[in-house]
C-alpha cells in the first residue's frame, strides 16, 4: 500500500517523527515528595521545591528512575548507566524556576525500537532515538476569568518520560499505530496509565513533506495532541497544508503549531526553538545519575510478558489467528480476561466469544472489563453449557444478553427462562412431522430439487420449538425425513 500523497506537481512523501510525553506512575514527583493524584484542588499538591522557593534543592525519586529503566527495557533500548540532568531554560508563567530540569545529551535511555502492525497485515520497525526523564510544567487556566490567567502548579514537577522516535513514520496510519502500540506497552509495564484524556500521555508530532527519495523538508511540530484520532487528523491536515504551500510557490517555516480539534486544522503557535535557544547546561544541584548493572538486571527479570511476545504465544500455543491475537493483546486487561476464559477450554471458542459478543456488549455499555457484570468465570461457564449440549450457540447468545443485563450466571438465566436445549429426539421428530405435514407443497418442491428450501424447514422447526432444538439432532432427523 502506497503512503504517497498526490499533489498538483506529482506525488509527495510525509516524514513523521513523534515525541511522546508519558507521565510516570509514581506516588510523588520527580524531585520532591509532593503527591501526584489527578483531580486534586488547584495548588494543593505543591512543595517548596515545585514552587522554586529560594534554597530548595531537588532530590531524585528512585521510583521514577525504576519506571524509566523498565520502559527502556520494554522498548528493547540501551540503558545508559550514567546520565545527566540539565537545566532547559525558558520563561513561562507555569514554570516557577524559569527552567525545566530535563536531560539532553546524556539521557537515561538510548536507542531502541518498536514494531507496529498495520491494517493490511504488514508490520514495520520504528526506531526510538532516546527516552529521557524530565519535570512537567504547571498548567495555565485561561477559562476561569475573563481578564486573568490562573496558574495551577499541581502538575509542576511531576515525572515525565519523553520518548523520541526516529523520523521513520510515513503516514497518519503508521503514526496512529505507533502511538497506540506505545500506549499498550507502557500500560503492560505499569509505567504510565496512558490516560490521554487526563493528559498523562500526550504527543508532539513533527511533520514534513518531500518528493520521494528527496532531501528532508522543513518540519513543523504539532504540540500536545491528546488522542490517536487527533494525531491522525492533525498529520493529514498538516501534510496537505505544506504540500499546497510549496506547490503555490511558498515555503514552509519551521514552527510550533497547535491542532484545533473543533475545526480539524493546525494553526501557528510560535517559531520553532532549537536546542541552543534553551541554553542547556548540567544542573549544578544534581550529581550525575549512576546505575549499577545489577539494578538494571533485576528490573529486566521483573518485566511482564509484553504484547508482541504474548501475541506470538497465543498464535503458536493456542492456535489463534494473528488477527484475533492482535485484538486480544492490545490491552493487558483484555489479554488477562481472555486467558482466564480460555483456561481449560477450547481457546478458539473462547476467543470468538471474547472478541465477538463480549467486546460488542462492552462497547454498547461503555464499560471497562472491571465494571462489566459478566466476569471471566461467568463467561467460561456459559461456554461450558454450549460444549456439553445444554445450550445451542443461538440460545447461548440470548443467555449472554440476560447475563449482561442482570449480572446473573448462565445457569440461573437458563433455569429462570427455561432455555435448556432440547436433545430429546422424540420431541424434535414430532415437531418435524408437524412442519412437514403443514407444508406438503414445499416438501414436494424440495424433493424435486429445490435444495434452498432446507433452511426454511430448519427455521420452522426451530420456531415451533422456541429455538431450543439441538441443531445436530434436528439436522440429522430432518434430512432423513425429507429424503424419505
Amino acid at each position: 500500500m502506497s503512503n504517497l500523497i498526490k499533489g498538483e506537481t506529482g506525488e509527495w512523501e510525509i516524514v513523521i517523527g513523534m515525541e511522546v510525553h508519558a507521565q510516570v506512575i509514581s506516588e510523588s514527583k520527580l524531585f520532591s515528595g509532593a503527591a501526584t493524584a489527578f483531580g486534586a484542588e488547584p495548588n494543593s499538591q505543591v512543595s517548596l521545591v515545585d514552587a522554586a522557593m529560594p534554597g530548595m534543592l531537588p532530590v531524585i525519586n528512585e521510583a521514577a528512575v525504576r519506571q524509566a529503566v523498565k520502559t527502556g527495557l520494554g522498548l528493547q533500548a540501551k540503558i545508559n548507566l550514567r546520565s545527566i540532568f540539565d537545566r532547559k531554560n525558558y520563561f513561562y508563567p507555569d514554570l516557577p524556576a524559569g527552567y525545566q530540569i530535563s536531560q539532553y545529551q546524556h539521557p537515561i535511555v538510548g536507542t531502541g525500537s518498536l514494531t507496529i502492525e498495520l491494517a493490511d497485515g504488514s508490520s514495520r520497525e520504528i526506531g526510538i532515538t532516546r527516552l529521557h526523564l524530565e519535570q512537567d510544567a504547571g498548567k495555565s487556566l485561561h477559562d476561569q476569568s475573563p481578564s486573568s490567567t490562573y496558574i495551577d502548579l499541581n502538575r509542576a514537577g511531576v515525572a515525565l518520560m519523553e520518548i523520541v522516535s526516529e523520523p521513520d513514520l510515513r503516514s497518519s496510519e503508521e503514526a496512529g499505530a505507533y502511538l497506540a502500540k506505545m500506549r499498550s506497552i507502557l500500560r503492560y509495564l505499569g509505567t504510565c496509565d496512558g490516560n490521554m484524556e487526563e493528559g498523562s500521555m500526550r504527543a508532539d508530532v513533527n511533520v514534513s513533506v518531500r518528493k520521494p527519495g528527496g532531501p528532508l523538508g522543513t518540519r513543523c511540530e504539532i504540540k500536545n495532541v491528546n488522542s490517536v484520532r487527533f494525531v491522525k487528523q492533525a498529520i493529514e491536515y498538516e501534510a496537505r497544508r505544506q504540500i499546497e504551500l510549496i506547490e503555490g510557490g511558498g515555503k514552509v517555516d519551521q514552527e510550533t503549531r497547535l491542532f484545533d480539534t473543533g475545526r480539524g486544522v493546525t494553526r501557528s503557535m510560535r517559531s520553532k526553538e532549537e536546542a541552543h535557544d534553551y541554553r542547556y547546561f548540567p544542573d549544578p544541584d544534581l550529581v550525575p545519575l549512576v546505575l549499577a548493572p545489577e539494578f538494571v538486571e533485576r528490573l529486566k527479570e521483573e518485566l511482564p510478558e509484553l504484547p508482541d511476545t504474548k501475541k506470538q504465544r497465543f498464535v503458536r500455543e493456542l492456535g489463534l489467528s494473528p488477527y484475533d491475537a492482535e485484538v486480544l493483546v492490545a490491552e493487558k486487561e483484555s489479554a488477562d480476561f481472555f486467558e482466564a476464559v480460555a483456561k481449560g477450554r477450547d481457546a478458539k471458542t473462547a476467543a470468538n466469544w471474547v472478541t465477538g459478543e463480549y467486546f460488542a456488549a462492552l462497547n454498547r455499555a461503555g464499560a471497562t472489563i472491571a465494571e462489566f457484570p459478566v466476569s471471566a468465570e461467568k463467561l467460561g461457564e456459559l461456554i461450558d453449557l454450549v460444549a456439553d449440549g445444554t445450550l445451542s450457540n443461538r440460545l447461548a447468545k440470548d443467555v449472554f444478553e440476560g447475563m449482561a443485563e442482570t449480572g446473573k450466571s448462565a445457569a440461573e438465566i437458563v433455569a429462570e427462562r427455561g432455555l435448556k436445549q432440547v436433545s430429546d429426539t422424540g420431541a424434535i421428530e414430532a415437531a418435524i412431522d408437524k412442519v412437514i405435514a403443514a407444508n406438503a407443497d414445499k416438501v414436494a418442491e424440495y424433493r424435486a430439487g429445490k435444495d434452498k428450501l432446507y433452511g426454511f424447514f430448519v427455521g420452522q422447526v426451530m420456531k415451533a420449538m422456541g429455538g431450543k432444538a439441538n441443531p445436530q439432532a434436528l439436522n440429522d432427523l430432518l434430512k432423513r425425513k425429507l429424503s424419505a
